[in-house]
């Protein structure tokens, strides 16, 4: 059995895993660079590095395109479930964890040897809790599935464990400033990853014609007034940790002091359209949560009906999220994907436009060739997300398959 170091000197270095969505792999690996992360590497929807708690504390609260942070303390070899017991229960969890901190426990399977990851995940919660009992007189942590202290992560390839305390807590998406949605919100580190996919230079002209609940708009004005990912936040994982790598507050605060000093918001603008009055308030609502109200504008129009806002800079960026279909007619969808085409063509010439949609029969509908295609995925969805460089003149787009 291979235990990583667990010294809380401030210089150690970890095993660490940034779990992301799948597309965004890569430009999670250039935000943890950005951090000082050490020994990147892009896995499917993750990207390993190395760094030390400063930057575990960074990466929790600047990483854009994350959903955790996974500290990785335990790795072996195991072939039956028996085998997976006596490994678990034979780490010294008492050096980990207390017998006051609840527990939950995350399973992925990606092996032949077990088929049910609720069952392991049970199988690791008694070997822990045997293992308390025998040396705590009887006194073991409990389980709380929704709101533990701490929340661990088993991943099983093939025949390799590995065994990571989760430093996030809650889901990264789960900034803070969104309590009023739509029926189908876009997921926030999605919705971040799309803005920078889209590669807008933060200063140029920036519009979502179906804004929704504004959570793109929100990315990208936090993007570009450089306010942190997990600004809104009032607690992580690591916030709970007493034993494993204990709470460092003065590191923390002078981490998160040095980022809110970053910020600035200046000469940025953006815009939103919202067909729906009631999904514009909400939108608002939200912009006026996550304090970007002087950068975002939103105004409840039709998209389809309306002009586009004067530009500004050299790569003005139409960025939306349409209706997929799952609750429209077939030819309903299909029409307003080619009203959608219609109008980049009319209204927004110079303009590079950016569409993500699960809908592929939709998307043909544009009638617009695109100039770069992306693979992503919104929840279980796989989508594209398209763009239509639409030039000025007669030459109304370009196509690059």
């Amino acid at each position: 059995m291979n235990l990583f170091p667990i010294a809380a000197d401030g210089q150690t270095n970890y095993k660490m895993v940034a779990k992301t969505i799948y597309g965004l792999e890569n430009l999670c690996m250039a935000e943890l660079l950005k951090l000082g992360a050490e020994n990147p590497a892009v896995h499917n929807r993750a990207v390993s590095f190395e760094g030390n708690v400063g930057v575990m504390y960074k990466a929790n609260l600047l990483l854009r395109t994350a959903l955790r942070v996974l500290v990785q303390f335990a790795e072996f070899e195991v072939n039956n479930e028996d085998e997976l017991y006596e490994k678990v229960k034979s780490i010294e969890w008492e050096n980990l964890i207390t017998v006051d901190d609840t527990i939950a426990i995350d399973t992925v399977l990606n092996t032949e040897i077990f088929n049910h990851s609720q069952y392991i995940s049970q199988k690791t919660k008694d070997a822990i809790c045997d293992r308390f009992r025998e040396i705590c007189d009887d006194k073991r942590p409990s389980v709380d599935l929704d709101n533990p202290t701490l929340r661990l992560h088993l991943h099983i390839a093939k025949n390799k464990c590995v065994i990571a305390l989760d430093s996030s807590g809650d889901s990264l998406h789960k900034r803070g400033y969104r309590e009023k949605t739509n029926l189908a919100p876009i997921n926030e580190v999605l919705a971040a990853g799309l803005v920078q996919l889209s590669e807008w230079d933060m200063r140029s002209t920036f519009i979502d014609p179906m804004c929704g609940s504004a959570t793109i708009l929100i990315e990208a004005a936090m993007l570009a007034a450089n306010i942190p990912a997990g600004y809104f936040r009032e607690n992580f994982g690591f916030m709970n940790w007493k034993q494993f790598l204990p709470y460092n507050q003065e590191l923390w605060e002078k981490i998160h002091g040095n980022a809110i000093e970053r910020i600035s918001t200046e000469n940025i603008a953006l815009y939103g359209i919202e067909l729906s009055p009631h999904v514009a308030r909400k939108g608002k609502e939200n912009v006026k949560r996550s304090k970007t109200e002087d950068m975002i504008r939103i105004r409840c129009a039709d998209f389809l009906e309306s002009d586009a806002p004067a530009t500004v800079g050299n790569k003005p960026i139409l960025l939306m999220n349409p209706p997929y279909g799952e609750r429209m007619v077939k030819d309903d969808i299909w029409e307003l994907y080619h009203k959608v085409g219609d109008t980049f063509k009319k209204k927004y010439a110079g303009y590079e436009c950016w569409i993500i949609s699960s809908n592929l029969e939709a998307l043909k509908n544009v009638g617009l060739s695109t100039s770069k295609r992306i693979t992503v995925y919104n929840g279980q969805l796989e989508c594209r997300f398209f763009r239509y460089s639409i030039y000025q003149g007669t030459k109304k787009w370009k196509g690059e398959e």
